[in-house]
């Protein structure tokens, strides 16, 4: 992600990026890539406008450990973490202690199966929702905040709360990796080629995903995705009693409400 978001400031902008890895090959092969012009130290950190954590929330704290006493005063900071209360959380304790520096929460609304800058790409963000949670910015630092992102090629800034983010993430990405994840340990799926296409590719694309990190994202959002993963339940139940009495009638209906439901659904997201 921090690759990613890197090689398109680069493309995108005029501004100049400095990254740092725990891998120092990483960090040659961003410089390959094209995703930073230098490594950030806590001397380069001094000349930052916009200080960008695309790590998980674990790493949030000590990451502004090192660097927040380097920023200079009206200097930005957004993170990329996939859930926003705990982010949210620190960002305002730090606030507080560096009254000088803006916070925002954000969350970028792309990514791929795949991690590492070795899957970076630059148009990775283009067209994509960039969502912000304003923690502590005046309107005018934050207006040019969202420019700042839709010139990198972001299609479109939403602004929301902690709370709404993480609620509405458990079901349009956690629920989904868990479904794909779960669906792929059928034994008949290692009889599928030949026998699939689309509809299995889709399902199947964020099996793949680093466990360490969803895990993460899942534990500290857990109130909200078992809500979410509960509700898939009932509803597979239903259709499991359908099927299993053979109930054509019912199960019509199932499939009706659900194809009638993303109809209307997309039909408002067109409108």
């Amino acid at each position: 992600m921090g690759g990613s978001f890197g090689r398109a400031v680069l493309k995108n902008t005029p501004h100049a990026v400095f990254g740092c890895d725990v891998n120092p090959d990483a960090e040659k092969k961003a410089r390959e890539l094209n995703a930073i012009n230098g490594i950030l130290s806590e001397e380069t950190a001094r000349s930052l406008d916009l200080l960008v954590l695309a790590v998980t929330p674990e790493h949030v704290r000590g990451l502004l450990d090192k660097y927040a006493p380097a920023l200079k005063r009206g200097a930005v900071v957004v993170d990329f973490c996939g859930v926003k209360r705990s982010v949210v959380k620190i960002m305002k304790e730090y606030s507080e202690k560096y009254p000088g520096i803006t916070f925002i929460g954000g969350h970028p609304m792309a990514g791929r199966e795949l991690s590492g800058i070795d899957n970076s790409r630059a148009d990775l963000f283009d067209g994509a929702s960039m969502i912000f949670v304003n923690v502590n910015a005046e309107e005018s630092v934050f207006g040019r905040v969202k420019e700042f992102f839709l010139s990198a090629g972001f299609g479109r800034a939403e602004v929301t709360t902690a709370e709404e983010h993480d609620a509405i993430i458990a079901y349009t990405s956690q629920l989904c990796h868990v479904t794909s994840n779960a669906y792929i340990k059928s034994p008949t799926a290692e009889k599928h080629l030949g026998f699939s296409a689309g509809s299995y590719r889709d399902l199947t694309r964020v099996a793949r995903l680093d466990a360490d990190m969803w895990a993460e994202l899942m534990t500290e959002n857990a109130d909200y995705l078992k809500g979410e993963l509960q509700t898939l339940i009932n509803n597979l139940n239903e259709y499991l009693a359908a099927v299993s009495a053979g109930d054509v009638g019912r199960l019509k209906t199932l499939l009706k409400d659900g194809n009638d439901r993303k109809i209307g659904i997309d039909k408002k997201g067109d409108d």
